[in-house]
């Protein structure tokens, strides 16, 4: 689900998906393993270091400019740290060395788009249309690119047709990904029905992907997401069980956890340990869920006890990390009144 207000390209993948993303990432450091620059510049980047592992890079670069997957890393970092241009030329010069690679056209998708949102009219419908030649280029060099695969989805279905994007367009994709993977079918088709807001269908759709049972954790974060957004706690915490069966070790396991049970309204000095713990533990990245949204779950668990003051240094540090987050600001609202001895 889309946090806060989103700007008119907002068609970046929400966190739990972007995780297979993060999955081919790995498994280029794995093949790269014996490389001091590139295991060095994966552990940083793991632990949400993203300036050092830049640094890394740019060291390793000086010595072989003409290696991809440096390049690839390096916009990865840039992403994570929000300088896109800089994003967009590492990507860009990952692209030249290696057209055929799907993983380094999706990326540079990314970056031209998250540009694109804080772009002027004219710039921005120029780097749309660049965002969308390369999300649909990621498909094409790999239609088993899952994640491009709904990456262009949405981009499809979000963006205006003088951009690129189209309902029609969405909905083709989504039958061609549907012929390649059952489940992910059934979640691009929840995640249209829901953008256009007929969450029946949409609920349908992610009953369906828990009912397959698929043996892939991401699945079921994206169906968790669904139902934490429409309130409905006991379907969420069927979602997040299930994926913790699958990989009872994925971090995302104690955002989700905690996140369930402040809105089921239970064991909450456990919620507030989880939420805690994943503040704690797991780096701010696009790939995961946010901080301002685990901050978000805290404030209000924190404003249904009481805890006024509490419940407002949440809400605004959720705000730093997401200017643009709705229901933190709309929090803010509720508790104007609230005193310094509440």
């Amino acid at each position: 689900m889309f946090r806060g207000q989103p700007s008119r390209f907002a068609w970046i993948r929400p966190p739990a998906r972007i995780s297979a993303a993060l999955v081919a990432l790995l498994l280029a450091a794995a093949v790269f393993a014996t490389d001091g620059p590139i295991a060095d510049a994966s552990r940083q980047f793991e632990d949400g270091k993203y300036q050092q592992a830049a640094a890394i890079l740019q060291t390793a670069l000086a010595q072989d400019a003409q290696n991809p997957v440096f390049h690839y890393w390096l916009a990865r970092c840039y992403f994570e740290l929000g300088d896109y241009d800089h994003a967009i030329a590492s990507a860009k010069r990952a692209v030249e060395l290696a057209p055929a690679n799907s993983e380094y056209h999706l990326w540079l998708g990314r970056a031209y788009g998250r540009k694109a949102e804080h772009a002027g009219w004219f710039s921005g419908l120029s780097l749309a249309k660049k965002t969308v030649y390369e999300f649909e280029e990621a498909v094409r060099r790999d239609p088993q690119n899952l994640v491009a695969q709904h990456d262009l989805i949405e981009f499809y279905y979000r963006a205006p047709g003088v951009a690129g994007g189209g309902d029609d367009k969405a909905r083709r994709q989504i039958q061609a990904l549907a012929g390649l993977d059952t489940v992910e079918g059934h979640l691009a088709r929840g995640d249209y029905f829901a953008a256009k807001k007929r969450f029946d269908q949409a609920a349908d759709e992610f009953r369906q992907v828990l009912a397959a049972k698929p043996t892939r954790v991401s699945p079921y974060f994206d169906v968790a997401d669904f139902y934490l957004s429409h309130d409905d706690a006991t379907h969420a915490e069927e979602a997040i069980e299930a994926a913790a069966r699958v990989d009872p070790a994925d971090r995302r396991l104690a955002y989700y956890r905690g996140a369930v049970r402040v809105l089921a309204w239970n064991e909450l000095p456990e919620a507030e340990r989880l939420l805690k713990t994943y503040l704690e533990t797991v780096p701010q990245r696009s790939d995961l869920p946010s901080h301002a949204s685990a901050r978000e779950w805290l404030g209000r668990l924190y404003e249904r006890e009481g805890q006024c003051q509490a419940a407002v240094e949440q809400y605004h540090k959720a705000l730093e990390l997401e200017p643009h987050d709705q229901a933190a600001q709309e929090a803010l609202r509720r508790l104007r009144r609230c005193s310094p001895g509440t």
